[in-house]
Protein backbone atom coordinates (compact mmCIF):
# COMPACT_ATOMS: atom_id res chain seq x y z
CA UNK A 1 0.00 0.00 0.00
CA UNK A 2 1.21 3.33 -0.93
CA UNK A 3 1.06 6.07 1.44
CA UNK A 4 -1.24 9.07 0.15
CA UNK A 5 1.33 11.73 -0.31
CA UNK A 6 3.21 8.99 -2.97
CA UNK A 7 -0.01 8.68 -4.53
CA UNK A 8 -0.19 11.84 -5.35
CA UNK A 9 2.88 11.93 -6.35
CA UNK A 10 2.64 9.17 -8.51
CA UNK A 11 -0.79 10.57 -10.11
CA UNK A 12 1.01 14.33 -11.01
CA UNK A 13 3.90 12.10 -12.52
CA UNK A 14 1.53 9.94 -14.68
CA UNK A 15 -0.39 13.30 -15.68
CA UNK A 16 2.51 14.97 -16.72
CA UNK A 17 4.65 11.97 -18.28
CA UNK A 18 0.92 11.33 -20.45
CA UNK A 19 0.58 15.46 -21.64
CA UNK A 20 4.35 14.95 -22.83
CA UNK A 21 3.28 11.89 -24.50
CA UNK A 22 0.81 13.33 -26.19
CA UNK A 23 2.28 16.37 -27.24
CA UNK A 24 5.40 14.48 -28.87
CA UNK A 25 2.74 12.24 -30.78
CA UNK A 26 0.60 14.98 -31.82
CA UNK A 27 3.57 16.88 -33.03
CA UNK A 28 5.09 13.97 -35.17
CA UNK A 29 1.49 13.29 -36.47
CA UNK A 30 1.59 16.96 -37.91
CA UNK A 31 5.24 17.14 -38.82
CA UNK A 32 4.76 14.27 -41.34
CA UNK A 33 1.60 15.51 -42.55
CA UNK A 34 3.43 18.86 -43.36
CA UNK A 35 6.27 16.59 -44.68
CA UNK A 36 4.39 14.74 -47.08
CA UNK A 37 2.30 17.70 -48.34
CA UNK A 38 5.31 19.55 -49.01
CA UNK A 39 7.06 16.77 -50.93
CA UNK A 40 3.35 16.26 -52.76
CA UNK A 41 3.81 19.71 -54.11
CA UNK A 42 7.45 19.65 -54.85
CA UNK A 43 7.31 16.60 -57.13
CA UNK A 44 4.29 17.72 -59.17
CA UNK A 45 6.02 20.50 -60.05
CA UNK A 46 9.73 19.37 -60.23
CA UNK A 47 11.27 18.34 -63.78
CA UNK A 48 13.12 14.80 -63.86
CA UNK A 49 16.56 14.22 -62.54
CA UNK A 50 18.59 14.87 -65.52
CA UNK A 51 21.12 12.16 -64.29
CA UNK A 52 18.55 9.13 -63.59
CA UNK A 53 16.49 10.14 -66.04
CA UNK A 54 13.95 10.00 -63.37
CA UNK A 55 14.02 6.88 -62.27
CA UNK A 56 15.83 7.36 -58.93
CA UNK A 57 18.88 4.72 -59.56
CA UNK A 58 21.42 3.79 -62.36
CA UNK A 59 24.02 1.34 -62.96
CA UNK A 60 26.43 1.08 -60.64
CA UNK A 61 29.84 3.56 -61.56
CA UNK A 62 32.72 1.29 -59.32
CA UNK A 63 31.67 -2.38 -60.68
CA UNK A 64 29.29 -1.46 -63.91
CA UNK A 65 26.86 -3.50 -63.41
CA UNK A 66 28.75 -6.78 -62.75
CA UNK A 67 27.99 -6.53 -58.61
CA UNK A 68 31.75 -7.36 -58.00
CA UNK A 69 34.66 -5.67 -58.13
CA UNK A 70 38.22 -7.62 -58.56
CA UNK A 71 40.63 -6.52 -55.35
CA UNK A 72 43.98 -7.70 -54.20
CA UNK A 73 45.44 -6.52 -50.40
CA UNK A 74 48.82 -6.62 -52.26
CA UNK A 75 50.01 -4.03 -54.96
CA UNK A 76 51.80 -6.53 -57.18
CA UNK A 77 49.19 -9.34 -56.87
CA UNK A 78 49.22 -12.91 -57.75
CA UNK A 79 45.91 -13.51 -56.88
CA UNK A 80 42.75 -11.28 -57.41
CA UNK A 81 39.83 -11.85 -55.49
CA UNK A 82 36.91 -10.95 -56.55
CA UNK A 83 34.49 -9.50 -54.32
CA UNK A 84 30.93 -7.69 -53.21
CA UNK A 85 30.82 -4.64 -54.75
CA UNK A 86 31.15 -2.26 -51.44
CA UNK A 87 28.90 0.74 -53.51
CA UNK A 88 26.00 -0.80 -54.93
CA UNK A 89 26.04 -4.32 -51.87
CA UNK A 90 25.80 -6.40 -55.36
CA UNK A 91 22.65 -4.98 -56.22
CA UNK A 92 24.10 -4.10 -59.75
CA UNK A 93 22.52 -0.51 -59.33
CA UNK A 94 23.30 2.49 -56.57
CA UNK A 95 20.91 5.19 -56.03
CA UNK A 96 21.22 8.66 -57.87
CA UNK A 97 23.55 10.95 -55.47
CA UNK A 98 21.71 14.21 -57.49
CA UNK A 99 18.11 13.95 -56.60
CA UNK A 100 18.51 11.04 -53.92
CA UNK A 101 16.68 8.46 -55.32
CA UNK A 102 13.47 10.76 -55.64
CA UNK A 103 13.66 10.80 -59.32
CA UNK A 104 13.25 14.44 -59.56
CA UNK A 105 15.60 17.47 -58.48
Amino acid sequence: MNPKPFRALSKGAAIVFGGFLILNLSTTVAIGALRSFAEKKRKKLALPCGLCKGKGFYICKLCKGNATIRWSPLYDPIYINPCVCPTCDGNRVQRCLNCTGKGYS
